[in-house]
């Protein structure tokens, strides 16, 4: 697959990136782009080509298989991101998390900030710090605004597992990935978590591994 010039114009990059069919690479942590904060969407890209790339992004997203990918991951510093959850989980989960289904969307240049105080504590991952998960502590609602593919605004509140979305997927906007803010402590394998600490709540992993929840 090409890789694309991070000297070249985004525009060029993304037409490198989208010369081979199928998923597109996804960067791994330590590559740089994951550390730069992206630059706001101001029609870099024209539409027909915004459109091509969005629908990359979310081919990417399913193959991984995520829920949500932002830009960076695919090694373009630009304002965007996409998210859908089809949430097939227990109903035990769904309750203790918040988690229900989102359809597909893009966010063009979001931003967030908390409605509330409340903060909530689950077990996290990133396809770009594959085989790992850590505890991380997000807010519990969040206002996000931005615009969608077709430039119209987006002032939405997220709350429960959506909420911790549109985090995740915002954070990479700005060059954080999910383990600055994690809980060390509770840095696990995906094989651990799912021999250890599968249930609903990482309250006994929080007692076993000696970490505080909010």
């Amino acid at each position: 697959m090409a890789t694309p010039n991070d000297r070249a114009p985004l525009a060029e990059q993304v037409e490198q990136l989208l010369a081979v069919e199928g998923p597109l690479a996804i960067v791994a942590a330590g590559d740089p782009v994951l550390r730069r904060p992206t630059e706001r969407f101001d029609g870099q890209l024209d539409p027909a080509l915004l459109a091509r790339f969005v629908e990359a992004l979310r081919i990417t997203m399913h193959a991984a298989p995520g829920v949500g990918l932002a830009a960076p991951q695919v090694g373009v510093g630009l304002r965007i991101a996409v998210i859908e959850d089809p949430a097939p989980v227990p109903e035990e989960v769904r309750l203790a998390r918040g988690r229900v289904p989102q359809p597909f969307r893009v966010l063009v240049n979001p931003s967030y900030e908390p409605v509330g105080a409340a903060r909530a504590a689950f077990f996290e991952g990133c396809l770009s710090v594959p085989g790992y998960q850590a505890v991380v502590a997000r807010h519990a609602e969040v206002r996000l605004t931005g615009e969608d593919e077709h430039g119209r605004a987006v002032d939405e509140v997220f709350t429960g597992w959506p909420a911790r979305i549109v985090q995740h997927e915002t954070d990479h906007l700005d060059g954080v990935l999910y383990l600055d803010r994690a809980e060390l402590r509770s840095l696990a394998s995906n094989q651990a978590i799912a021999e250890r600490w599968a249930g609903p709540t990482p309250a006994r992993a929080a007692e076993a591994l000696g970490f505080e929840l909010p």
